[in-house]
């Protein structure tokens, strides 16, 4: 899985842009605020049509223009792709592939898988169960379309059972539809803790031994999945607490309140782990994550690392290096010193300037 190219227009601070990569390590570099990371985000809508920073598309779009392009081709296993992206300010976004429109993002899903690392990611063990279940999310819609439908319809769901929790305190009524929701619930939300958990549990396969050889074989690692509520016991639950939701006109059961935890030698570091374990167990993941995609995809992944290298120290940075010497990688950084001090291979230099991209080799 190769991306081969990429156009932009009218996208955040680019005017036009085109740019060719290599089939190796391709790095962006240059001062902060100059465009870097927005290049990896084009990648990343492309793939996923969401931006990795959450924002929405009339965010992304030049502020005096009513819409961007993206264009996208890359190679699958000697085929070639072009994916299509057309973004609107006030209109869902347009996407076709091979100049074929598509209707449901869940077409987009597969097309092209890629693994996004940037130093936010080194917080996902610390920071809230909302940014780990956003991660399982993320990943799982790339690998799993029928994930993609039960956790649109899920969201959906929640969002409408939870209009009426609120809506019921002006008409009592309502609660005579809380079944109707209640059943729907149910049906997606055991859809995906089955999904969720199967994810968790191939994940834990492969992050154990990469972790002990991060931690020089001094650290075990394990991930857990921590479901809200039992596949087998979420439509009991949701039954018995229905009083409760009305009292506070929410949904409090569900997937929607998942966690994963991290421990290590029977400690969860969630709580109790250093900075140094937390960011060695988020590296672990991200490289676990590559090889779960080469498991499910019969393909290694795209990996995109934001800056992250600036944050690692010099021997996570080497042991970050060496393992995705393999795989097409795209680089942001500020500088070239750490590849030159790792003696890393790089197969094409762009430097980026104020929004323009330049060649350099």
């Amino acid at each position: 899985m190769i991306i081969e190219s990429i156009e932009l227009k009218n996208y955040r601070n680019y005017d036009e842009l085109h740019m060719d990569f290599s089939h190796g390590t391709n790095i962006l570099y240059g001062d902060n605020a100059q465009g870097k990371t927005n290049v990896l985000e084009a990648i990343y809508v492309c793939a996923t049509t969401k931006s990795h920073r959450g924002s929405k598309d009339k965010e992304i779009i030049q502020f005096d223009r009513d819409e961007s392009h993206i264009k996208l081709n890359i190679r699958k296993k000697d085929i070639p792709y072009r994916i299509d992206m057309h973004l609107k300010k006030n209109k869902a976004k347009g996407v076709a592939v091979n100049g074929v429109p598509i209707r449901k993002a869940s077409e987009l899903f597969g097309i092209v898988n890629v693994v996004f690392f940037s130093p936010e990611d080194l917080n996902l063990i610390k920071n809230g169960p909302a940014e780990r279940r956003r991660f399982v999310d993320l990943e799982l819609c790339q690998l799993n379309k029928l994930y993609v439908h039960s956790l649109v319809q899920y969201n959906r769901i929640v969002t409408q059972r939870n209009k009426l929790l609120k809506d019921m305190a002006f008409r009592p009524d309502y609660e005579e539809t809380l079944d109707i929701w209640d059943m729907q619930l149910v049906q997606y939300g055991k859809e995906m803790i089955g999904y969720r958990k199967e994810f968790i549990e191939q994940l834990d396969g492969i992050i154990g031994p990469i972790h002990g050889k991060l931690s020089g074989e001094k650290e075990t690692l394990r991930i857990l999945y921590e479901p809200n509520v039992e596949a087998d016991a979420f439509e009991d639950v949701i039954r018995r607490s229905r009083q409760q939701d009305i009292k506070q006109k929410t949904t409090l059961t569900g997937p929607h309140r998942d966690d994963l935890s991290f421990i290590i030698n029977g400690i969860d570091i969630r709580r109790f782990g250093s900075q140094g374990q937390q960011r060695t167990a988020a590296l672990s993941l991200k490289l676990a994550e590559i090889e779960l995609v080469e498991k499910t995809v019969y393909d290694y992944p795209i990996l995109l690392l934001d800056d992250v290298l600036s944050e690692l120290d010099s021997s996570r940075q080497n042991q970050l290096l060496a393992g995705i010497n393999h795989i097409q990688t795209v680089i942001t950084c500020t500088g070239l010193e750490e590849f030159v001090r790792n003696r890393f291979p790089v197969d094409k230099i762009y430097r980026v300037v104020s929004g323009t991209v330049g060649s350099e080799n």
